[in-house]
């Protein structure tokens, strides 16, 4: 069982950063790879970057590239979104999640989720 908390969120203008965090219980962290999704109003939830166990291998949904950066730090069991040059079509609930399998992309792949923490980019 793995119990994700994320935090960080908040509201921030259009072009500015945030970071989020997402702490996690147990003492497997690091065999699971870690995604982060998001959900904007009136929309599906919707992929935004994965993490390898180990952190070697990162991966980014298009409308994210170049803009945030995933890392994770497995000794604090917890898993990090860097979000820069943010837009207001970033503005979602964004959940952080767990899964054993080696690769997901998908999030019928994903064993655990977080509450979310929401973000809001103002114009």
């Amino acid at each position: 069982q793995v119990q994700l908390v994320e935090s960080g969120g908040g509201l921030v203008q259009a072009g500015g950063s945030l970071r989020l965090s997402c702490a996690a219980s147990g003492r497997t962290f690091s065999s699971y790879a870690m995604g982060w999704f998001r959900q904007a109003p009136g929309k599906e939830r919707e992929f935004v970057a994965v993490i390898s166990y180990g952190g070697g291998r990162t991966y980014y949904a298009d409308s994210v590239k170049g803009r945030f950066t995933i890392s994770r730090d497995n000794a604090k069991n917890t898993v990090y979104l860097q979000m820069n040059s943010l837009k207001p079509e970033d503005t979602a609930v964004y959940y952080c999640a767990a899964s054993s399998t080696d690769w997901p992309r998908y999030q019928y792949q994903y064993d655990y989720w977080g509450q979310g923490t929401q973000v809001t980019v103002s114009s």
